[in-house]
Protein backbone atom coordinates (compact mmCIF):
# COMPACT_ATOMS: atom_id res chain seq x y z
CA UNK A 1 0.00 0.00 0.00
CA UNK A 2 1.26 3.53 -0.79
CA UNK A 3 0.09 7.10 0.35
CA UNK A 4 -2.02 9.56 -1.77
CA UNK A 5 -2.56 13.26 -0.40
CA UNK A 6 -5.82 15.22 -1.27
CA UNK A 7 -3.70 17.30 -2.46
CA UNK A 8 -2.05 15.12 -5.17
CA UNK A 9 -5.40 13.64 -5.64
CA UNK A 10 -7.35 16.57 -6.41
CA UNK A 11 -5.02 17.62 -8.92
CA UNK A 12 -5.77 14.68 -10.68
CA UNK A 13 -9.18 14.27 -10.37
CA UNK A 14 -9.46 18.25 -11.68
CA UNK A 15 -7.08 17.06 -14.87
CA UNK A 16 -10.09 14.97 -15.99
CA UNK A 17 -7.84 12.01 -15.08
CA UNK A 18 -9.48 8.55 -14.43
CA UNK A 19 -8.83 7.24 -11.11
CA UNK A 20 -10.79 4.29 -9.09
CA UNK A 21 -11.69 5.36 -5.57
CA UNK A 22 -12.95 3.03 -2.82
CA UNK A 23 -15.05 4.84 -0.37
CA UNK A 24 -15.07 2.43 2.62
CA UNK A 25 -17.21 4.30 4.54
CA UNK A 26 -20.32 3.97 6.30
CA UNK A 27 -23.89 5.60 4.28
CA UNK A 28 -24.75 7.88 6.71
CA UNK A 29 -21.04 9.20 6.54
CA UNK A 30 -21.17 9.32 2.26
CA UNK A 31 -24.89 10.96 2.45
CA UNK A 32 -22.87 14.01 4.64
CA UNK A 33 -20.15 14.33 2.21
CA UNK A 34 -19.16 12.55 -1.28
CA UNK A 35 -15.71 12.54 -3.94
CA UNK A 36 -17.77 9.90 -5.46
CA UNK A 37 -16.26 7.00 -5.38
CA UNK A 38 -17.38 3.62 -5.22
CA UNK A 39 -18.98 2.36 -2.57
CA UNK A 40 -18.00 -0.33 -0.24
CA UNK A 41 -18.27 0.03 3.53
CA UNK A 42 -15.19 -1.66 5.52
CA UNK A 43 -17.45 -4.64 6.29
CA UNK A 44 -18.22 -5.59 3.25
CA UNK A 45 -14.35 -5.33 2.04
CA UNK A 46 -13.39 -7.37 4.83
CA UNK A 47 -16.75 -10.24 4.07
CA UNK A 48 -14.96 -10.12 0.34
CA UNK A 49 -17.98 -8.52 -1.04
CA UNK A 50 -16.37 -7.31 -3.90
CA UNK A 51 -18.22 -7.36 -6.94
CA UNK A 52 -18.74 -3.92 -7.83
CA UNK A 53 -14.17 -3.47 -7.64
CA UNK A 54 -13.16 -6.68 -8.42
CA UNK A 55 -12.22 -5.11 -11.99
CA UNK A 56 -9.30 -3.10 -10.29
CA UNK A 57 -7.41 -6.00 -8.96
CA UNK A 58 -4.88 -4.76 -11.72
CA UNK A 59 -5.48 -1.34 -11.65
CA UNK A 60 -4.93 1.48 -8.87
CA UNK A 61 -7.28 1.62 -6.65
CA UNK A 62 -7.10 5.06 -4.34
CA UNK A 63 -9.50 3.77 -0.95
CA UNK A 64 -10.94 7.00 1.47
CA UNK A 65 -12.54 7.26 4.63
CA UNK A 66 -13.48 9.52 7.39
CA UNK A 67 -9.66 9.90 8.34
CA UNK A 68 -7.52 7.24 6.45
CA UNK A 69 -7.92 4.87 9.19
CA UNK A 70 -10.31 1.98 7.83
CA UNK A 71 -9.13 2.90 4.49
CA UNK A 72 -5.73 1.69 5.07
CA UNK A 73 -7.14 -1.54 6.70
CA UNK A 74 -8.95 -1.75 3.64
CA UNK A 75 -5.76 -1.13 1.32
CA UNK A 76 -3.93 -3.60 3.13
CA UNK A 77 -6.65 -6.09 3.17
CA UNK A 78 -7.35 -6.00 -0.93
CA UNK A 79 -3.49 -6.38 -1.27
CA UNK A 80 -3.89 -9.61 0.50
CA UNK A 81 -6.30 -10.43 -2.00
CA UNK A 82 -4.08 -9.95 -4.85
CA UNK A 83 -4.80 -6.20 -5.38
CA UNK A 84 -1.61 -4.92 -6.94
CA UNK A 85 -1.89 -0.98 -6.56
CA UNK A 86 -3.83 0.05 -3.44
CA UNK A 87 -3.36 4.30 -2.70
CA UNK A 88 -4.60 4.79 0.89
CA UNK A 89 -6.08 9.18 0.75
CA UNK A 90 -3.90 10.34 3.86
CA UNK A 91 -6.11 12.20 6.35
CA UNK A 92 -9.25 11.00 4.32
CA UNK A 93 -12.56 13.48 3.91
CA UNK A 94 -11.08 15.35 7.33
CA UNK A 95 -8.48 16.28 5.16
CA UNK A 96 -10.90 17.06 2.26
CA UNK A 97 -12.54 19.01 3.67
CA UNK A 98 -10.29 20.69 5.66
CA UNK A 99 -8.30 21.69 2.51
CA UNK A 100 -11.11 22.00 0.25
CA UNK A 101 -14.17 22.94 1.85
CA UNK A 102 -17.11 20.51 1.65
Amino acid sequence: MQNITVEELKARLDAGEKVNLLDVREEYERAEFNIGGTHVPLGKVQSMQLDEVEPWKDEEVVLYCRSGNRSGIAALFLEQLGYKNTKNLVGGMLAWKDKFGG
